[in-house]
């Protein structure tokens, strides 16, 4: 987004077989077994875009305002205006108490934590994708010496907020944030899978805008589902719908399966420090544990309130379903959510980092230049920052970097 975008975009105040071959070709398998420049403007319609310029064929375009709050509508629910389609799931009030109940969800899951870097004092932090905003929120609270900044597609964050949080229009796929650059104490991202082509690239973004010393952090569902004891079945309605929903998200070029890679993409963007910690959601309250079986009915709930919304546009615009086929189809995957004798959850990833300092920059490059007469090679720490190439995002096998051990 341009520098102009930006100022304007501030808110005031606010099927499974052609899966399963593709997952194949690509050696996974759908289921396992065990205030700042540029910010300071708030919307104002754009004058100028209403009034017919030379060589015009009407009087004038919508306004970058107009798009931001006009919502489109498909199917009955209603999805973003601004870069319309770019993001696949819905902003309906629907929508919008799930992903509040999902940042309760998570909050259970992490037993009351927001974060799990070291942070001392930040004066600024970021939340991208910050959705209804109650993460930034509950940070301004908890920092209120520092500027919270939240960015997201859709304005549907609440207007009465800490003075310290601000909410942005913006989209982080962008290659320019028009951010100074090492501005950040800290940069935050949670439960972003299906929303961007590359996420490595937010993560490589997210290094040049975040202060030496300071951190980033992701928290990240794995869309993969796991049972320790083999009784998820291969004809599992909501497996055959996880493999479903996978299938749809890659061929629209929007990967979901993500946090078991973070860890090395961390790496590869010159983040030092880097820290994994795994988490297991239960698909319902099957668990024993009190911990699990509480966060287990969370979740299922969870699921029957989100399944529809996170179905219908990849489905429709994927897979060129009908309204009425998607609705048929999530009938017998519902069912299954609540079947208690299938033991199955999905793990949360947490993954942070720290960007190094020059003086640490400085302290590696002549310690490889001691150690190698020819001087350092490539992938020594020379170049963080500047990663070389990537392996392909659907390379993985899908297998946490550790196991967490079958839930009791």
């Amino acid at each position: 987004m341009s520098e102009p975008e930006r100022q304007k975009a501030a808110v005031p105040g606010s099927s499974s077989q052609a899966f399963a071959m593709a997952m194949a070709a690509a050696g996974e398998t759908s289921a396992q077994s065990s205030p700042m420049p540029g910010f300071e403007t708030p919307i104002e319609p754009d004058s100028a875009s209403n009034a017919s310029s030379p060589g015009s064929s009407s009087g004038g375009t919508k306004s970058l305002t107009e798009s931001v709050y006009e919502f489109t509508k498909e199917n009955g629910r209603t999805y973003h205006g601004y870069r319309a389609g770019t993001y696949h799931f819905p902003n309906d009030p629907t929508e919008r108490d799930r992903l509040d109940f999902q940042y309760e969800i998570l909050k259970y899951c992490f037993e009351d934590r927001n974060y799990f870097a070291p942070l001392k004092n930040p004066t600024h932090i970021l939340d991208i994708g910050t959705g209804t905003g109650q993460w930034a929120i509950e940070m301004g609270d908890e920092f209120p010496e520092a500027q919270i900044e939240a960015t997201d597609l859709s304005p549907i964050q609440p207007d009465t907020v800490p003075e310290n949080v601000r909410f942005f229009i913006d989209d982080a796929s962008e290659e320019d944030w028009a951010l100074p650059p090492s501005h950040f104490d800290y940069i935050h991202t949670r439960v972003l899978l299906g929303c961007f082509t590359d996420f490595r690239q937010v993560i490589n973004r997210a290094f040049h805008y975040t202060k030496p010393g300071g951190y980033m952090e992701s928290q990240e569902m794995m869309s993969t589902l796991y049972c320790d004891d083999g009784s998820m079945p291969a004809d599992w309605p909501f497996l055959d719908w996880n493999q479903t929903i996978d299938y749809a998200a890659m061929e629209a070029d929007r990967p979901m399966r993500i946090a078991n890679k973070l860890k090395r993409w961390y790496e590869q963007a010159g983040f030092v420090d880097v820290q994994e910690k795994v988490f297991r959601l239960p698909v319902n309250s099957w668990p024993r544990d009190k911990h699990l079986k509480t966060l287990g009915k969370m979740q299922e709930d969870n699921w029957l309130a989100g399944l529809a919304g996170i179905s219908m546009g990849l489905f429709s615009r994927v897979l060129s379903w009908s309204k009425t086929e998607i609705e048929v189809y999530l009938v017998n995957v519902r069912k299954s959510i609540s079947d208690k004798r299938v033991h199955a959850y999905n793990r949360v990833f947490v993954v942070f980092g720290r960007k190094p300092h020059e003086w640490e920059l400085a302290r590696t490059a002549a310690s490889s230049s001691k150690t190698r007469p020819d001087g350092p090679v490539p992938g020594s720490g020379l170049g963080i920052g500047t990663p070389g190439p990537f392996k392909s995002p659907t390379a993985d096998t899908g297998q946490a970097s550790h196991n967490p051990g079958p839930l009791p």
